[in-house]
């Protein structure tokens, strides 16, 4: 049966003392709000609806730019003009909902660690008890802020909000309201509109349909879950960090089931959408973003950054960033070497330490060991840039590019100012600057002729000695 799922968002988040949207802020590499609709998406939903409100657009610009309605049959965005209670935003819905039948899950967009599974049971329960709602429960080790279920005939009776709780009850009442609900989709249209806002706060709030179908006499039931920290709330960078503990160790526990190794797992970042081949070691201190591939048997980090990388088999990134590029089996980066902007590095390559490679190609087995920037270049197999060299690829307003045939042999500290080509073979002196195309299989020399001046230093060493 298709599902819908509403994601709450329109909320301000002021704890979080920020100019951004809450739910926009990151866990790991993906903002808040992607975790909830994700889950939402893998648990089944065919038609996801956002309420925004503070900040909306940010949160409509980011969907648009990832392309998630490509992922769900239907994506609905819903402004809450004024922000009046959880009721309130259900209800700003109502439309969008129509005459939709099926289940309708509540989610929340500062709330990113419940499982596409736990939606998943919650709306199973609800279809084969036939509830009009059914609400997840959790046993928190501190139930303070949390409303309390009373339950009669396993059915919901009650909740009761914290602040209305008796001391005798908050001692009492262990089981706690976690906000996320199913409700049948027709009975939900049905009845949403008899939520009223009669209290302090002047706020409707869903919590209220409980007490609405009792009065109708339709079944309202809790399902219980055993991880109370699946359906936590983020109101605070405090809290946004413990979530991010959280889903850091789910993550890098599953990749350790599936034969990736790690010296201390809460040194190492891995985003949701990387992919990891086995007997692959991550050192600490290594951040993997995007949509970061990797093959077996590789050595990444320390103090290493991927983000939208691919990674072959054999390989070791020590201390080292790749963005946006590709290195292909047996490839050494590091340390302290800086891959981008699409380079591509072929089989057995190298790029050492203090090595900046940009939009270049690095044919197999050719080295870049130390000290270098090799930027919009294409390199043959078999090359070696000695240290201290650069490709001169930008003259104030135009990229050039270089080409570097096969068995290429660069000396040190040189400057090769693009637009130029070097064919196979050909070897380059040290500290020449290479400003015209040099042929395969020739020598190239541009510096002066090294003049000797014999006891000219003594004659000064001992000038200044007597100036002294």
């Amino acid at each position: 049966m298709p599902m819908t799922a509403i994601i709450l968002a329109a909320g301000e988040g002021k704890r979080m003392k920020s100019h951004h949207s809450k739910v926009m802020h990151k866990l790991l590499d993906k903002p808040l709000i992607w975790w909830t609709a994700q889950a939402a998406q893998q648990a089944g939903a065919t038609h996801i609806i956002i309420v925004v409100g503070h900040k909306g657009e940010e949160i409509r610009s980011y969907f648009d730019k990832i392309n998630f309605k490509d992922q769900v049959q239907q994506l609905t965005f819903v402004e809450q003009r004024e922000q009046r209670g959880t009721g309130h935003a259900v209800l700003c819905v109502k439309e969008q909902l129509g005459s939709f039948q099926g289940p309708v899950v509540v989610l929340y967009g500062d709330s990113p660690l419940i499982t596409p599974q736990t939606i998943q049971n919650l709306v199973s329960f609800n279809k084969e008890h036939h509830n009009a709602c059914s609400v997840i429960s959790m046993t928190p080790p501190n139930c303070a802020g949390y409303g309390r279920l009373t339950f009669e005939n396993d059915q919901i009776s009650q909740i009761i909000e914290d602040k209305d709780c008796t001391p005798q009850q908050r001692e009492q009442l262990t089981e706690c309201n976690s906000g996320v609900y199913c409700f049948c989709g027709g009975r939900l249209s049905q009845h949403i509109d008899e939520l009223t806002c009669e209290n302090a706060q002047h706020e409707y709030y869903l919590t209220d349909m409980i007490g609405l179908y009792r009065k109708l006499k339709q079944p309202v039931a809790a399902l219980h879950i055993e991880d109370y920290r699946e359906v936590l709330g983020v109101n605070s960078r405090i809290q946004l960090t413990q979530v991010t503990k959280i889903m850091q160790m789910r993550i890098n526990e599953h990749l350790m089931e599936q034969g990736v190794s790690m010296l201390d797992p809460h040194q190492v970042w891995v985003g949701p959408e990387v992919c990891i081949g086995q007997d692959c070691e991550l050192l600490p201190q290594t951040f993997l973003w995007g949509s970061t591939r990797i093959g077996s048997d590789c050595v990444i980090g320390p103090q290493s950054r991927l983000t939208n990388a691919t990674v072959g088999n054999g390989c070791i990134v020590d201390e080292t960033v790749i963005v946006d590029s590709c290195i292909d089996d047996g490839v050494v980066c590091g340390p302290r070497a800086y891959i981008r902007g699409n380079a591509h590095l072929k089989h057995n390559a190298k790029a050492g330490t203090h090595v900046e490679i940009k939009g270049s190609e690095i044919g197999e087995r050719s080295k870049v060991p130390h000290l270098s920037y090799i930027g919009d270049a294409r390199l043959g197999s078999d090359v070696n840039i000695g240290g201290g060299s650069i490709t001169c690829n930008y003259d104030g307003k135009h990229k050039s590019h270089t080409e570097i045939g096969n068995h290429v042999f660069i000396g040190s500290d040189t400057m090769m100012v693009a637009p130029v080509t070097i064919g196979d073979n050909a070897l380059i002196g040290a500290s020449s600057c290479i400003t015209k195309d040099v042929p395969a299989g020739s020598l190239a020399i541009e510096r002066s002729s090294q003049l000797i001046k014999k006891d000219w230093a003594n004659q000064y060493w001992d000038k200044l000695k007597k100036e002294d």
